[in-house]
């Protein structure tokens, strides 16, 4: 058999589609070295757990040489004890993230579409892509999902519709009967997927994170996550609410022990200590309302949010990066939004108080030093 050089034989070739899928952006964590980092670009809390998730995740360390639990049962039956719903439709994954994905490999092939809001979470695109489907934005009014604009989008081809609620990175919340209209009006045969992973920190009173809707049919999925008014981003720890038959599909593709003993027992005391959930929800609250009152009186226009963060539009995509560079030579960093086609907006995560304190002090003296939104 003739020789064939390592320079003439053929590559490993991966699947097509893969290609053209971009690595996920993740956000600048870097300051100069003199520099106090304030880290307001990830969403992440700036409040740390609660003691009773910390002693529980120091007691579980002594059984790490153990592997976890194959279906995180301890932590389903905490989620289920706190929001009252049946354990068997829960299914916890490595941050709601796997959960997304999971679906999209379970329910999307190639050429099949998704339709997602303009400016939703920009990781539903990249779900669809890992498969080789595509991906249908529909417009949005004012920074808002608009249902009307999102069924418009509803073709032959699509399978699943995506939306954020509360969304990220608009802050922007769907009242419960605009979202019950759109799965109304959907096709029974289309998932609808409410992602709700900013649900605890909404206080309107006509809120509903997906709960209902999936407990009223067969073809709607909530995932939530605690890795924002949690506090335990590290951990990467996720639920989702299944009905029963796309549960028992996701099951069977889930990796056993998918979520660690220490994410377990986290998580599941975090999830009973409804004490520390509504104290950070309070204070973000509180903190998110002075921030953006802040940034109205320095002549800013930031959007409403129901989340941690707070998206601010300014005038250009170049006055976004001279804020933006501004900010960091301060030591603050804040995320830009070219990846939405928001090139001219930043978001800016709701900190300690401390750390809102800086960064609305250094947007006033942006301004004050002859700068313009």
């Amino acid at each position: 058999m003739p020789h064939v050089s390592e320079r003439t034989a053929p590559s490993p070739a991966p699947r097509p589609h893969l290609h053209s899928l971009a690595p996920f952006a993740l956000a600048d964590r870097s300051v100069a070295a003199h520099l106090r980092a304030i880290h307001l670009a990830q969403n992440e809390s700036a409040v740390p757990p609660g003691k009773a998730a910390l002693e529980a995740m120091r007691t579980a360390i002594a059984n790490i040489n153990r592997y976890p639990e194959a279906d995180a049962a301890t932590l389903r039956h905490a989620i289920a004890e706190a929001e009252g719903l049946p354990a068997n439709q829960i299914i916890c994954g490595t941050g709601s993230m796997e959960l997304l994905a999971l679906l999209a490999q379970a329910y999307l092939g190639p050429d099949d579409e998704i339709v997602i809001s303009e400016y939703g979470y920009v990781f539903f695109r990249t779900v669809a892509q890992l498969v080789g489907a595509r991906f249908v934005l529909a417009p949005e009014r004012d920074f808002r999902t608009d249902v009307d604009a999102m069924l418009s989008r509803v073709g032959p081809r699509t399978r699943m519709v995506f939306i954020a609620n509360p969304n990220n990175p608009t802050g922007s919340l769907l009242p419960a009967a605009e979202i019950r209209r759109l799965r109304a009006s959907l096709r029974s045969d289309i998932i609808l997927v409410i992602d709700a992973a900013y649900a605890e920190y909404v206080t309107e009173v006509n809120y509903d994170s997906g709960i209902e809707l999936v407990q009223a049919g067969a073809n709607t999925v909530m995932t939530r996550t605690f890795s924002k008014i949690h506090g335990l981003a590290g951990l990467r720890v996720g639920w989702g609410y299944f009905p029963e038959a796309i549960a028992e599909i996701v099951n069977r593709m889930r990796h056993p022990n998918n979520v660690s003993t220490v994410a377990i027992a986290g998580a599941a005391a975090a999830m009973a200590d409804r004490a520390h959930i509504a104290a950070v929800r309070a204070a973000n609250a509180a903190l998110r309302t002075s921030f953006v009152e802040q940034l109205r009186q320095a002549g800013f226009m930031p959007c409403e949010s129901h989340a941690n963060f707070v998206l601010l539009p300014l005038a250009s995509a170049s006055e976004a990066t001279a804020v933006r560079e501004y900010l960091k030579a301060r030591g603050i960093l804040v995320r830009p939004m070219s990846a939405y086609g928001l090139d001219q907006c930043l978001r800016i995560t709701v900190g300690a108080p401390d750390e809102m304190q800086a960064v609305g002090d250094a947007l006033r003296a942006w301004r004050a030093g002859g700068h313009r939104p």
